[in-house]
């Protein structure tokens, strides 16, 4: 079970308000999507302009050899948590496999404890069903998106706490503002602020003067788009920052800034220090990023630490900084760095270390897989020393002297067979260790009174028969290519306590499909509803925008109540089916099933 917020109700019984000295910082978390280490011109990447991010790595102290996870979501797991991703059940992006146990203890959660106000903008990631929800991870305070990946970059349609918003502007823009209106309404508390933008990820949407800029300095659409949206998010953490001092903040606050992975695409397309390997892979370039620590007065600026460090030392970290009691239900993998950042020697001597990372199997997240994953896959995999980088990607290990090799192009494995052998008998020992709790394909969670409407979404659901993903099963695709009522579709669910539940039906469908009957079913109960589809709304998918040469498209839907049914506690399967096919063709596409709890 979780702590309770025991430090809030000591303070409750003696009648005191909490002190909170200058060196007890607000947290400022900056976390950015897919733009890699060279997406920088303090980097070396003299074809980008990021003023606000070199000023900032200047005022910093910041670490040369910063390493996180090959893909997004595995690093937000061990970024929040302290752990390991597979430690946390996170095993792949996609397909409820991108969703962290609601038991791991957060950053958030941590510092919620020590009284800060706590809010997270922007992607997630982690699991967009509640209590795995940001809400339900210690963040008073939710606006962006919970799933991983967003369609639409201009005026979009975000969540705040529960409820669908519709915005105006630009997104990296708008999470900006809303960050900033944030800092404005706590500037008097102690605060911990995550701002996880999405940018530069995919879709490749960008406002024209970005994408011009960089169309005029040579680069094909994909690269401008990707620099365009860089230098939006440069200008939007420039703008960010100087509220900071405008409030008188910024001597307050430790700002804390990295990225998630390597930069998305092929190695030639893209400028990334010279190092091998791009996100998804476990070479060097695929998990060195940029990190910085900036505490004006108290961390020193212009600090480059040459020891290796990762992303779960962020949790033991902020704990000191913030005098945080540590959680004790779950052991820690990261290591508190404040001794090395406030070291005045550049050089302090600090213990060596192994670092492990496995990246997901791309089959393994977009496959249809049965809820226990027994066949999880312990390569491609690498371990990191100070000195040595060792690679296996299901071709046997490959040894890397980092510090004569940082661009990995001279394989020593043979010449070095001792260092091989007990890199890679360390890696199986971790990985073994790391996966000894079994990682599933979790239920979707249900009637929580906190978070009573439940939607059940395409993306995890499990079928058999002639319907398919459009799409490959991403956060926004959908059940297509229905036509047969022999299929099967149901999702695995787990109701936190007996109730009585509206459903609704997410879909699209031709008017020939009118009068077709569904039903669903319960079944550890056998309860069953019936309705027809009463109302057209024919499929109409329409290529996203987007500056990328691959195309994926997007679809609006309708929404229709079928009926109410009654949910038992616990896990059970949810069942839709057509009871008939008045068309001969397809039934109808199916975006999501919803329930909300009745009271």
């Amino acid at each position: 079970m979780k702590r309770t917020a025991s430090f809030l109700v000591w303070i409750a019984i003696l009648g005191v308000t909490p002190c909170f000295a200058g060196d007890r910082p607000n947290v400022l978390l900056i976390v950015t999507d897919d733009q890699g280490y060279g997406d920088f011109r303090s980097t070396g990447n003299e074809k980008i302009d990021t003023p606000s991010l070199d000023k900032l790595a200047k005022q910093s102290t910041r670490f040369e050899r910063f390493f996180v996870s090959p893909m997004c979501t595995m690093t937000r797991a061990s970024l929040l948590s302290g752990r390991y991703y597979l430690r946390t059940g996170v095993a792949g992006a996609a397909k409820g496999l991108e969703t962290m146990r609601s038991s791991e203890i957060t950053i958030a959660e941590m510092l919620r404890d020590t009284a800060y106000s706590t809010a997270c903008f922007g992607k997630w990631h982690l699991g967009e069903h509640y209590p795995n929800h940001p809400r339900g991870q210690g963040f008073d305070e939710f606006f962006g998106m919970p799933q991983g990946h967003w369609d639409n970059y201009f005026d979009p349609e975000l969540e705040h706490n529960g409820q669908m918003v519709k915005t105006k502007g630009y997104i990296t823009d708008v999470l900006t503002d809303r960050a900033i209106g944030f800092l404005e309404k706590k500037h008097d508390d102690p605060f911990f602020c995550y701002l996880a933008y999405n940018a530069p990820h995919t879709p490749l949407q960008v406002p024209d003067r970005y994408f011009d800029k960089y169309k005029e300095r040579g680069f094909d659409n994909r690269v401008a788009a990707i620099y365009g949206m860089v230098d939006n998010l440069d200008e939007n953490i420039g703008r960010l920052l100087a509220r900071l001092d405008e409030l008188n903040l910024a001597e307050d606050t430790l700002v804390v800034f990295l990225t998630d992975n390597g930069p998305e695409g092929q190695q030639d397309s893209r400028f990334n220090g010279g190092m091998l390997g791009m996100k998804g892979k476990v070479n060097e370039g695929g998990m060195r990023v940029p990190c910085y620590f900036r505490w004006p007065g108290k961390i020193k600026a212009g600090k480059v630490i040459q020891s290796i460090a990762a992303h779960f030392d962020l949790l033991p970290t902020l704990a000191d900084f913030c005098k945080a009691e540590l959680p004790s239900s779950n052991p820690l993998d990261g290591r508190n760095l404040s001794p090395l950042i406030l070291d005045e020697n550049e050089n302090a001597e600090w213990p060596d270390r192994m670092f492990f990372h496995r990246a997901p199997d791309w089959r393994q997240m977009l496959a249809y897989v049965d809820p226990v994953i027994k066949d999880l896959d312990e390569f491609p995999g690498a371990v990191r020393t100070q000195q040595w980088r060792a690679v296996n990607e299901r071709e046997g290990w490959a040894l890397f002297d980092m510090i004569k090799d940082p661009g990995q192009t001279v394989d020593l494995a043979s010449a070095n067979p001792e260092v091989v052998d007990k890199l890679s008998s360390a890696y199986r020992k971790w990985f073994a260790e790391v996966t000894e709790t079994p990682i599933i394909r979790p239920p979707v969670p249900l009637g929580y009174k906190e978070w009573p409407v439940a939607e059940l979404p395409a993306s995890e659901v499990y079928f058999e028969g002639s319907i398919h993903h459009y799409n490959q099963g991403y956060a926004h695709d959908w059940l297509t290519g229905w036509t047969d009522t022999n299929d099967k579709i149901w999702w695995d669910i787990d109701a936190v306590e007996t109730g009585q539940f509206k459903v609704e039906i997410v879909y699209a469908c031709f008017s020939e499909s009118l009068g077709t009957k569904l039903q669903i079913r319960v079944t550890e109960t056998g309860a069953t509803l019936e309705a027809k589809l009463e109302q057209a709304y024919p499929p109409d998918p329409k290529p996203r925008p987007t500056r990328h040469p691959k195309k994926r498209s997007t679809q609006t839907f309708a929404t229709q109540k079928l009926g109410e049914i009654s949910l038992p506690k616990g896990r059970t399967h949810l069942h839709l089916k057509a009871l008939n096919n008045l068309s001969g063709k397809e039934i109808c596409d199916v975006k999501a099933i919803r329930l909300t709890r009745i009271e």
